[in-house]
């Protein structure tokens, strides 16, 4: 009887430390979600890969027009 006791009780532990752990968890996703400096980090980035994707096309593309889309950068 006293196996099966100590048996329900690490169980029991073992569920509240992954519930306390799974809140720290979303609680630490929620703060990067709102943090502003993140925010305007991922903003740059996605203007930096828009300017990639540009110098992409010009780059693979014919060099028919290349001076007039370099001198539109």
């Amino acid at each position: 009887m006293n196996s099966t006791f100590l048996f329900v009780l690490m169980i029991i532990a073992i569920v509240m430390t992954a519930g306390v752990i799974e809140t720290y968890i979303k609680q630490r996703r929620k703060d990067a979600a709102t943090d502003p400096e993140l925010t305007a980090t991922l903003e740059r980035m996605e203007q930096l890969e828009e300017r990639i994707r540009v110098l992409e096309r010009i780059v693979t593309e014919n060099r028919f027009d290349l001076k007039q889309q370099i001198d539109n950068l």
